[in-house]
């Protein structure tokens, strides 16, 4: 089996199997330097696109250089990944995939501050975005929770400004 990469509707490139691919066959390893988290956020600071693959917590995280980077998200993937007792990341088939199919898996993303991380893969059952779903779920709940708090606030900041007004005329 060979991999390409080329155009994708996806999102740029992607990368597409040349030959059929059986369901449990891994495709390819997802290679690179391993940094620290910390270290790539300075690396990547004004960078639009990384290729960053996080291990385990996410404290440590492979920088991507390998054909496996151009594999694009999506959110009902043929692929999915693991990690083995070595700590290299394999990219296997979840179904048979024909030849000339774009591999793709769920990112599942868990870290990205106000960025959206819109995804465009066009699954009928699409989140809109490539955070896990428990990452959707917890961003949701935290924005409730915020808009709680601030209307909370704006109502405490009316009943003091409308404290103030009352005792002035008072006066």
């Amino acid at each position: 089996m060979g991999l390409i990469v080329r155009s994708s509707a996806i999102h740029a490139a992607g990368c597409y199997t040349t030959a059929p691919v059986r369901k449990g066959e891994r495709i390819a390893e997802y290679s690179g330097r391993r940094i620290s988290k910390e270290e790539a956020d300075v690396l990547y600071t004004d960078y639009p696109v990384t290729y960053l693959f996080g291990l385990g917590d996410g404290t440590i995280v492979i920088d991507g250089f390998c054909t496996a980077m151009f594999i694009n998200h999506s959110c009902e993937g043929n692929c999915e990944t693991s990690e083995d007792d070595n700590g290299r990341v394999w990219i296997t088939a979840l179904r048979d995939i024909p030849a000339d199919a774009e591999i793709t898996y769920d990112y599942c993303l868990y870290e990205g501050g106000d960025d959206p991380c819109t995804c465009y893969c066009g699954a009928l059952t699409c989140r809109g975005t490539m955070y896990s779903a428990t990452e959707v779920k917890r961003r949701k709940t935290l924005a409730r929770s915020e808009a709680r708090k601030a209307a909370k606030k704006k109502r405490t900041d009316r009943k003091a400004v409308k404290t103030k007004s009352t005792r002035a005329t008072k006066l």
